[in-house]
């Protein structure tokens, strides 16, 4: 199940405010700082691919057992109630936990026919994001249209993005387009990292950027660390997982220690959220990714 279906399955999941305690270990984990005491670049994770077995509070502790700090949503907020909002907020303050990002709006950005119904869901979106302080947007192209040139599409994208800006304008909020593979969706616009890059050149708003997927990057055709090369600045977060399979970096044939490297070497500051299955303990897993992209890039910061 990949995350857009799986935030459907999610929508009506029931928070529990039962508590796990954390384990010694996370208090005594070192931070992975550089030379001036700062991290590498932030590190989050995408919720859907991890503990979806247990209340949603519950797996905020399991994450922040694992050493994160921040949280990816995928809209598992949908059927909230006042108090669920109330009990989340509460729960990710006691663990110094941010959700950092979230997704899951129905329309996408490839469809003229559509700019209204996407505006109006980034409207809708920004009233729960001020709820749970979350600063980021995930923004979908939505599939081909037929009979609609591919030129337009990409138009489509550009003027969308440019729309959506206006109502993030001043507002903290980064809007994060994403890339999509064609295994995973014969149906997707944007699939192209180029694309993708010339896309977020045309919108040129400091709060648009691009949300480079790694996993699906690899699927799409590889090459993935020289577009990075030219267009670090257009990029505000990667998802990290590994290709076959959507596994844990070293699993694969995605060689991440470069990756991390060459983040390091470009000075790239801003998000890295971990995006995959945990091939055994998730916990420990997810903590093992995290030291490892860390003091990759750490190693290699100029």
């Amino acid at each position: 199940m990949n995350r857009r279906d799986f935030s459907k399955a999610l929508a009506g999941a029931t928070l529990s405010t039962a508590a796990l305690a954390l384990e010694p270990a996370v208090a005594r984990a070192a931070p992975v700082l550089d030379d001036k005491g700062e991290m590498p670049f932030q590190i989050s994770v995408m919720l859907w691919t991890v503990f979806e077995k247990l209340p949603f509070l519950q797996r905020l502790e399991k994450v922040r057992e694992a050493g994160y700090r921040a949280v990816e949503l995928v809209g598992e907020y949908k059927k909230w109630s006042e108090d669920d909002f109330r009990h989340a907020n509460g729960k990710r303050r006691e663990l110094g936990i941010t959700f950092d990002c979230t997704a899951g709006l129905k329309h996408g950005i490839g469809d003229p026919h559509a700019r209204e119904a996407f505006l109006a869901d980034v409207r809708n979106e920004l009233k729960i994001m001020e709820k749970i302080e979350c600063p980021a947007l995930i923004v979908m192209s939505g599939d081909v249209l037929p009979g609609l040139s591919s030129e337009a599409q990409h138009s489509s994208c550009v003027e969308d993005l440019k729309r959506a800006a206006e109502l993030v304008e001043g507002k903290g909020v980064t809007l994060l387009l994403e890339n999509i593979d064609l295994e995973e969706n014969p149906h997707y616009y944007l699939w192209s990292v180029p694309e993708a890059f010339k896309i977020i050149a045309e919108v040129n708003h400091p709060q648009v950027k691009f949300l480079y997927d790694f996993y699906h990057a690899q699927i799409s055709g590889g090459n993935l660390i020289a577009p990075l090369e030219k267009n670090v600045d257009k990029v505000g977060l990667f998802h990290i997982a590994d290709v076959p399979g959507r596994r844990e970096p070293g699993t694969g044939e995605i060689n991440y220690l470069n990756i991390y490297k060459k983040l390091g070497q470009l000075n790239y500051h801003r998000t890295v959220a971990m995006e995959f299955y945990p091939s055994d303990d998730p916990v420990k897993t997810l903590a093992a990714a995290r030291q490892e992209a860390l003091h990759s890039a750490r190693a290699h910061r100029p």
